[in-house]
């Protein structure tokens, strides 16, 4: 089955909006930080993805239920300007489903009249960061250096691998649409159990900073300060403890995330 576009809402008429992505990857970063500025700004849904391309699978909810996985995107004005976000509980399982995906969303995106694209994301590390940076990277060097008064560095060469999966390919295929595309990438623990709450503060740090985007992230820091307690409880052998309920809901839906040294 080909992708398939379910719409929920109209949207007003945007005005140069800014599209912002972030799926499941390296410490899931990308996809907590973009959960939290939905809960955060209460976007709307606009739209879902839909498609076979997608894990054969099914999560079970909170009312104990099941449900496919979903890709979805949603709205909201902000200070006046548009915003676009991109969430989902997965990415297309091959490199082929991949760009159909990522070629999919540039066009939604063009017919939007988007000219402004962020992907999200966690690079792998041995060790736990105590105070995980912020890489930026692109297709556009003005566009990249906007997020250096944010402390986003941008000398990635020959210190991070390949960016992979949807948010790396929608900043290649973004150039041809010529829409001026960044990624943010933060230091995060590359164990397949550990959550990147801190690569994704840092993260939501930047957007907040650059986009006034009005976030209260002190709720996050408690879940940072639980969910590392619970870590370490866990590598000690301990019986898991009331903290990892906190944690839940960013890795039921989500499984374990493949101990790589690259970049998603």
């Amino acid at each position: 089955m080909p992708w398939k576009l379910r719409y929920y809402s109209k949207l007003p008429k945007l005005k140069n909006p800014v599209f912002i992505e972030g799926l499941p990857g390296i410490g899931n970063v990308g996809k907590i930080a973009i959960d939290i500025i939905l809960e955060e700004t209460k976007a709307k849904k606009v739209l879902s993805f839909q498609s076979d391309q997608l894990p054969n699978t099914v999560f079970v909810n909170e009312q104990n239920l099941v449900e496919l996985p979903k890709i979805e995107m949603y709205h909201q004005k902000i200070k006046g300007h548009d915003f676009l976000f991109m969430s989902g509980d997965v990415q297309p399982t091959t490199e082929q489903s991949s760009y159909e995906f990522c070629r999919m969303i540039i066009k939604t995106l063009e017919g939007y009249k988007c000219n402004r694209l962020i992907t999200l994301g966690g690079i792998g590390l041995n060790q736990i960061p105590k105070q995980p940076k912020v890489f930026c990277t692109g297709n556009s060097k003005s566009f990249t250096q906007e997020f250096v008064p944010y402390k986003a560095h941008l000398n990635l060469y020959g210190v991070v691998g390949p960016i992979v999966g949807v948010s790396g390919l929608l900043l290649g295929l973004s150039d041809p649409a010529k829409i001026q595309s960044a990624s943010l990438l933060a230091e995060t623990f590359g164990h397949p159990i550990y959550i990147g709450f801190k690569g994704a503060r840092e993260i939501l740090r930047v957007l907040n900073e650059k986009y006034k985007l009005n976030l209260g992230l002190q709720k996050l820091d408690q879940e940072i300060k639980g969910a590392d307690e619970e870590f370490e409880r866990m590598q000690a052998g301990l019986p898991p403890q009331e903290t990892a309920k906190k944690v839940s809901k960013y890795v039921q839906k989500m499984g374990k995330v493949k101990e790589t040294s690259y970049i998603g």
